[in-house]
């Protein structure tokens, strides 16, 4: 699970969605999956050097994969509550629920006893398997008005739920606003099985967070990419690192280890909630200071300072104009851009190819099998 909506892609079990041909099959249940070389070279518009590392060309395959898991690779889902009270998914780019969890996508036990039980309408139900293999369950009441009720959507001619002709499928650009401000509103939760505090853990460091809030929905995710980070910003010892948009700090703790503490890694994150449970995990860690702050207006702050490396893990919409202009005028030496759509990273790259950054690695990870969806990530340097 875009400040960022960190929320991993939706589940496409939902009718109507279809698995990106481009991407190699055969992979394993529970494995991060390399993505054919074609795809990766559209993306950059550079052709395939293999055996390539950072400032030496493109490498576009060969991700480092988690080991086999007896199940599906899911290990956090979050689902809707039908009007008759029973949890589904929306079905693809619509409002309408199916009510079918048949999906090979979830950890083993993660689905367990959920469709056999009613739920509150409207209510969202957040599933997490975390690092030690128990599983968290909450229900997430209902966005609401001040009375506590569902919060009933109007268009202009005042009929609920939407558009004009209210097909269910979509709805007009005032609905959806309002439906998303609906979703990211202050809303009671639940603890419904395990504790609603999941713990995780990354390169041997342990992080403990709200089952709702965001972590890597595959469960090797987040030791993949953080080891790819780790790799490809060789940070030297005493250098000045960036992180951004960094959660709990996952990237931020391994370019810590990095830079040690003659170095200073600084973090920044909307989420006020990420940013209290990342200092918590990394309080051993004095040189590393998480803020909650938009990222473009940090950046902006940061006059006359030239960060050695900033990594980048923005929102599903991508960094954009404003962020990515303003970090290419503090020149620093190595950006390393994780993205979860390839529209908007292609997007970026081609702004960091206007602000004088171009590639020189980049990997392509089928993170989300059965799926459209792939995880980008790539280094730029001038």
């Amino acid at each position: 699970m875009p400040a960022k909506s960190r929320s991993g892609p939706e589940s496409e079990s939902r009718a109507g969605g279809r698995p990106d041909t481009t991407t190699v099959t055969g992979v394993a249940p529970g494995r991060i999956g390399g993505v054919a070389t074609h795809v990766a070279s559209a993306l950059i518009g550079s052709p395939a050097t293999h055996d390539a590392g950072p400032g030496r060309g493109v490498r576009l395959v060969g991700p480092p994969a988690a080991d086999a898991y007896a199940g599906g690779w899911r290990s956090r889902v979050r689902l809707v509550v039908d009007a008759d009270g029973r949890a589904g998914v929306h079905r693809y780019r619509s409002t309408e629920v199916i009510a079918d969890l048949r999906c090979p996508q979830p950890m083993a036990g993660a689905m367990e006893g959920i469709a056999e039980r009613k739920w509150t309408p409207g209510a969202d139900l957040v599933v997490a398997v975390d690092g030690d293999g128990m599983r968290h369950l909450v229900e997430v009441a209902p966005a609401g008005d001040e009375r506590g009720g569902q919060r009933e959507l109007r268009d202009r001619g005042g009929r609920a739920g939407g558009s004009a002709r209210d097909t269910g499928r979509g709805g007009d650009r005032r609905s959806t606003a309002a439906r998303r401000a609906a979703a990211h509103s202050a809303r009671t939760e639940r603890v419904v099985d395990g504790t609603g505090r999941a713990v995780q853990y990354v390169a041997e460091r342990r992080w403990e967070l709200s089952a709702t809030g965001f972590w890597q929905p595959h469960y090797g995710a987040a030791q993949c990419y953080s080891d790819v980070v780790a790799e490809w910003a060789d940070a030297a010892p005493g250098a000045l690192v960036w992180d951004l948009y960094c959660g709990v700090g996952v990237f931020a703790a391994r370019l810590a280890g990095q830079v040690g503490d003659a170095g200073f890694v600084h973090g920044v994150e909307f989420a006020r909630t990420a940013v209290t449970e990342g200092r918590a995990a990394l309080r051993d860690m004095p040189w590393v200071d998480l803020t909650a702050e938009r990222v473009e207006r940090w950046i902006h702050e940061q006059s006359g300072v030239a960060p050695d490396v900033v990594v980048l893990d923005p929102p599903r919409a991508g960094a954009g104009k404003d962020v990515i202009n303003a970090l290419s005028e503090h020149s620093p030496r190595r950006i390393i851009h994780i993205g979860c759509d390839p529209a908007s990273f292609a997007r970026d790259v081609g702004l960091y190819r206007s602000a004088g950054y171009h590639p020189v690695a980049l990997r392509v990870f089928d993170a989300f099998p059965g799926t459209h969806h792939v995880e980008c990530i790539a280094a730029f340097e001038r």
